[in-house]
């Protein structure tokens, strides 16, 4: 199974993929990605799945969530950042493959999965919504925020906490870690791509 991997940075949702099992991995981003653990081609996201979307099995996207993000719309900052989920949304369709769309709370997806980084007995608080054109589970773990770490929330911002809190071993800057996602949550839709049980 092939996995295309939009606006990729450092590989936290191409990591999630390749431990459900995915074979071959291939990210794509605008900006260099030195420690993206796969195949790297840097690139416009957008106009690479316009021509090779149809090649891959699986496509994921999360596309800058900056526009969308509570930070930025306290700062009144979010006109600084691009708004491609509408686009990407309609280069996926276009393709006809099955895909997933990540992005944070408030940004406009339709929201047929949220995970939390607690429900997979992750250190930290990193609520994310996807959409989907597959099916998603209907029902997952419950969040249990009670004494959680979070080194977000708390003001912890130390490279290798938030990288174990993650669950990322391997080596991230701390701004990659600061933009990527726990792995455990595409390992969780991979495995539902699959068919797999959960490990």
């Amino acid at each position: 199974m092939r996995l295309l991997d939009l606006f990729c940075g450092a590989g936290g949702a191409a990591m999630g993929y390749h431990r459900a099992g995915f074979d071959e991995i291939v990210g794509v981003d605008i900006k260099p990605q030195p420690h993206y653990p796969f195949t790297f081609v840097q690139g416009d996201a957008l106009e690479y799945v316009a021509l090779h979307g149809r090649e891959f099995d699986v496509i994921h996207a999360s596309p800058p969530c900056q526009h969308y993000s509570a930070m930025q719309h306290i700062k009144k900052n979010k006109h600084k950042w691009p708004d491609l989920i509408e686009p990407t949304r309609i280069q996926l369709q276009i393709t006809g493959k099955p895909f997933v769309i990540e992005n944070v709370i408030g940004a406009p997806l339709r929201i047929d999965l949220l995970l939390c980084g607690s429900m997979f007995g992750l250190r930290m608080i990193r609520h994310r919504i996807f959409e989907s054109n597959m099916p998603m589970p209907l029902l997952t773990l419950t969040c249990h925020h009670e004494n959680m770490y979070d080194p977000w929330h708390w003001g912890v911002k130390q490279r290798e906490e938030m990288s174990a809190g993650m669950g990322i071993d391997w080596f991230m800057t701390r701004e990659e870690v600061r933009e990527a996602i726990p792995p455990a949550y595409t390992e969780f839709i991979g495995r539902q791509l699959l068919n797999k049980e959960p490990s």
